[in-house]
């Protein structure tokens, strides 16, 4: 079956970095888009970032252009999202989540609601 494990959570200084990895396995990888969003604790999940199936197109939310970057290795089944500038506000449970609809080459999954698999999930934990 699909599994989607997250590493790399932690906790670090406002301004430090973490990179986050996301393993896939039981799915032909390079066919779908991935993404990553995060929870914070009381509110609702959010989108942070996504990639196509062929790693060619990006997509991120506001808040985190310029900070983060989403990636992926189609030979290791591995995504990442390398997250610069660390604030206190990036404080959340980090979710992987695999889109496995056929989509565009190009197309990037930015809605909780295409996404089919998730992870279970790596805190993430900035301090001020």
């Amino acid at each position: 079956q699909v599994q989607l494990v997250e590493s790399g959570g932690g906790l670090v200084q406002a301004g430090g970095s973490l990179r986050l990895s996301c393993a896939a396995s039981g799915v032909t990888f390079n066919r779908y888009g991935m993404g990553w969003f995060r929870q914070a604790s009381g509110k609702e999940r959010e989108f942070v970032a996504a990639v196509s199936r062929s790693g060619v197109r990006t997509n991120y939310t506001d808040s985190v252009k310029g900070r983060f970057t989403i990636s992926r290795d189609n030979a290791k089944n591995t995504m990442y999202l390398q997250m610069n500038s660390l604030k206190p506000e990036d404080t959340a449970v980090y979710y992987c989540a695999l889109d496995v609809s056929y989509r565009d080459y190009y197309y990037t999954p930015s809605f909780s609601r295409e996404y089919d698999y998730w992870g279970q999930g790596t805190q993430v934990t900035v301090s001020s």
